[in-house]
C-alpha cells in the first residue's frame, strides 16, 4: 500500500469483509485528544492530511474529508481531490454528509472508543432517515490494514514537583472529592490525558510535544484513585510519589473496571469520555452523571506557582526567539535558507537554553504562500526556500518544566509591499485592542473576539480561525475551556466566562491565499482590574509574552495615540525582560527593534 489511493482501496476491501458499507475515521484517540500519539494517526495514514483537526468518511463509492477553515488550503495540498471530497465544517457535519450519501439500508461502522455519545446519536439519527444503521465495531478496520502501525509509546512517567505544580496531588484529589460530594456521586472517570497529568502531578512522553501519558483514572469520593497505565511505565520515583492513595492498575483492565459500579453514581464528561465508556458503565448497572470533568476548570485557573513558572519560561523562550529574529534579519535576505533550515535554527536557539524539554507543537515555519495556511506543517516535500519579497511567518513554542509557550511573529524578507504593511498594521491594531480590553466578570471570549477583528472588518477582511486558546502549565499548548472565538467556531463547547488566572492566546491574523500570511500572537493572563472611582469589578489582560513586534511592517500613521502608547510600553517591557539575558550585540539589536515608534 505505497500510495494513499492503495490505502483507500484496501479500507474499502476490509469494509466488505466486515460487512460494512462505510466507516468514519476521526483524528483523535481513546481520550478525545487533539494531539495524538503516532499509533492513533489513522487519518494521516489513510489520507495524507497532516493537520491537527479533521475526520474522514469512506463509503463504497464516495469518500470525504472534513476540515474547518484553518485547513482550507492545506487539505487540498495534502489530500488527493481525485479520491476525496473536501467538505467544510461546521457548515456541513459528518452526520449531515452521511445522511445525504450513505447507501439506503447500509451499515456504517464507527469505533466507539473514538467518538462521543453525542456524535453517535447525531449520526444514528441522520442515518435512520435513509434506513441506514450505525454499527459499533470491535476492531478498527483501519488498524486491520495498517501493516506498520506504530506501537503506543513505552516512555516512563515523571513527577511534576509540588513546588512547580503549586499544589500536591492529595490537595487536588481532595478538591475532586469535594466536587463529587456536590454532585452526590461516588466516583468520576477522568479520560483527558492532561486532566490526569494535572490531578496526579505526573507528566509523560506518549504524545509528541505534549507531556502526557496514555492512561485513565477513576477518582473516588474519598479522594483515592485508580490509575490505569501500562505497569512498566511506572518507575520507583513515580510509585513513591503516588503513594498508597493511588492504586496503579494495568491500562488494559480499564474497560472491565467500568462494569463494577452497579448501583453507584459515576460522573463522566460527555465531551471528553468516549461512547464506549458510557456504554460500559451503563451495562454494569451504574447511573452515569454526564458532567464536565472537574479538572478542566481547576486546571485552567493557574495558581501563583504556575504563573511564576510561566513567566520564567516565557522570558527564557522570548530571549531565544529574539536571537532567532535577529538571525533572520541578517541571514534570510542573503538567500540559501528554507523553511526547514530556519525551523532548525530556531530549535538550536531554544536548545541553547539548556532546559528545553520539547517544542510545544510542530513549528509552523512558513514563507510566502505557505504562510496563508494558518496551520501549515512543513515537510521535506513542501519545504520552500525563503526568498526576498516574501513574508516569513513563524509560530512556535517550547515545553519547559516550568511552563509551556506559544508565540507567532512575522519577518519581512527584503522590502514589504504597502499592502503587506497595511494588513500587518490592521492585525496589530486588533491585537492591541484585545490586549487592552477591560470587561466585567461573566464575559466570554466569544464576546471579545470582535475586538481583534474590527480593524480587518473595516477593510472588508477577516480570518478563518479563532483568536485565542487556553494553554497549559507544562501541559498541552491548547487547553480549554476558555477560548476567544466566534460563537459557532468549531472545536469547542459552550462559551466559557473568562476568569482571573486563566491564560489565553491573543492571535489575530490575515491570510492572502497564494501570497502570504500574517499573525501576531502573545499569551496573556486574565487578571482583576481595579478603578478608583468605579462601582463594578472588572477584568483585563496582562501580556506574558515578550518579543519584538516587527516595526518594519508597521504603518505608524494608522495607529492611534493610544495604540502607539501601548506598543511603546510593550517594547519597553520587552527590553526590560529580555535585555538582561542578551550579549552586547543582541542587546543593541533588541534596543533598536524596541525603540519608540516614529
Amino acid at each position: 500500500m505505497s500510495t494513499y489511493a492503495d490505502r483507500l482501496r484496501a479500507l474499502r476491501d476490509q469494509l466488505k469483509r466486515d460487512r460494512l458499507d462505510g466507516f468514519v475515521v476521526p483524528l483523535t484517540d481513546e481520550h478525545m485528544s487533539e494531539y495524538v500519539g503516532a499509533y492513533a494517526q489513522r487519518l494521516a495514514w489513510l489520507t495524507g492530511f497532516q493537520g491537527s483537526a479533521g475526520a474522514a468518511a469512506v463509503l463504497p463509492e464516495d469518500a470525504a474529508i472534513f476540515t474547518d477553515g484553518r485547513y482550507t488550503l492545506q487539505v487540498r495540498q495534502q489530500v488527493d481531490g481525485a479520491h476525496w471530497q473536501y467538505v467544510p465544517v461546521p457548515a456541513v457535519s459528518i452526520a449531515d454528509w452521511l445522511g445525504e450519501h450513505a447507501p439506503q439500508g447500509g451499515r456504517i461502522g464507527y469505533d466507539p472508543w473514538l467518538h462521543t455519545r453525542a456524535w453517535v446519536e447525531q449520526a444514528r439519527t441522520a442515518l435512520a432517515a435513509r434506513g441506514a444503521e450505525l454499527v459499533a465495531v470491535d476492531t478498527n478496520p483501519v488498524d486491520a490494514i495498517w501493516p506498520d502501525r506504530p506501537q503506543p509509546s513505552d516512555t516512563k512517567l515523571s513527577v511534576q514537583s509540588d513546588d512547580r505544580a503549586g499544589a500536591s496531588s492529595a490537595e487536588k484529589r481532595a478538591l475532586i472529592a469535594d466536587w463529587l460530594a456536590e454532585q452526590k456521586a461516588d466516583a468520576v472517570v477522568l479520560t483527558a490525558l492532561d486532566s490526569i497529568a494535572w490531578a496526579l502531578n505526573v507528566r509523560g512522553g506518549d504524545v509528541a510535544h505534549t507531556p502526557v501519558a496514555l492512561a485513565y483514572a477513576i477518582v473516588d469520593a474519598d479522594g483515592t484513585a485508580d490509575l490505569f497505565v501500562a505497569p512498566d511505565k511506572i518507575g520507583e520515583d513515580v510509585a513513591q510519589h503516588l503513594g498508597n492513595a493511588v492504586r496503579v492498575r494495568p491500562r488494559a483492565d480499564f474497560a472491565d473496571a467500568l462494569c463494577v459500579y452497579a448501583g453507584k453514581r459515576i460522573a463522566a464528561d460527555p465531551e471528553r469520555a468516549v461512547a464506549a465508556i458510557f456504554d460500559a458503565l451503563e451495562r454494569g448497572g451504574a447511573t452515569v452523571i454526564a458532567e464536565r470533568d472537574p479538572v478542566v476548570l481547576a486546571k485552567a485557573l493557574k495558581n501563583p506557582a504556575e504563573i511564576a513558572g510561566h513567566r520564567a519560561a516565557s522570558a527564557r523562550d522570548g530571549a531565544a526567539l529574539a536571537r532567532f529574529l535577529r538571525w533572520c534579519e541578517i541571514e534570510l535576505p542573503k538567500g540559501g535558507q528554507s523553511e526547514l533550515s530556519a525551523a532548525a535554527k530556531l530549535q538550536d536557539f531554544r536548545e541553547a537554553t539548556g532546559v528545553l524539554l520539547d517544542t510545544s507543537f510542530d513549528t509552523i515555519s512558513a514563507t510566502g504562500a505557505n504562510g496563508a495556511s494558518p496551520h501549515y506543517h512543513v515537510t521535506e516535500d513542501s519545504n520552500a526556500p525563503i526568498e526576498p519579497g516574501q513574508l516569513y511567518l513563524v509560530d512556535s513554542g517550547g515545553q519547559y518544566a516550568d511552563g509551556t509557550t506559544d508565540v507567532t511573529r512575522v519577518v519581512p524578507v527584503g522590502t514589504p509591499t504597502p499592502e503587506m504593511r497595511d494588513r500587518f498594521t490592521r492585525v496589530l491594531k486588533g491585537h492591541i485592542a484585545l490586549a487592552s480590553a477591560i470587561f466585567p466578570p461573566g464575559t466570554t471570549g466569544a464576546q471579545l473576539d470582535a475586538f481583534a477583528r474590527r480593524p480587518l472588518w473595516e477593510a472588508g477582511l477577516d480570518y478563518a480561525h479563532g483568536t485565542g486558546h487556553g494553554i497549559g502549565a507544562y501541559l498541552s499548548v491548547h487547553e480549554g475551556p476558555q477560548r476567544i472565538a466566534p460563537p459557532n467556531y468549531p472545536g469547542g463547547g459552550p462559551a466559557e466566562p473568562l476568569r482571573a488566572g486563566m491564560m489565553i492566546s491573543n492571535e489575530p491574523g490575515y491570510y492572502k491565499a497564494g501570497e502570504y500570511g500574517i499573525r501576531i500572537e502573545n499569551l496573556v493572563l486574565v487578571e482583576p482590574r481595579a478603578f478608583p472611582h468605579g462601582d463594578a469589578d472588572m477584568l483585563g489582560f496582562e501580556t506574558l509574552t515578550f518579543c519584538p513586534i516587527e516595526r518594519g511592517l508597521i504603518v505608524a500613521d494608522m495607529l492611534t495615540q493610544e495604540e502607539r502608547a501601548w506598543l511603546d510600553a510593550y517594547h519597553a517591557q520587552v527590553v526590560a525582560v529580555l535585555g538582561p539575558q542578551m550579549d552586547a550585540g543582541d542587546l543593541a539589536w533588541l534596543q533598536g527593534k524596541c525603540a519608540p515608534i516614529a
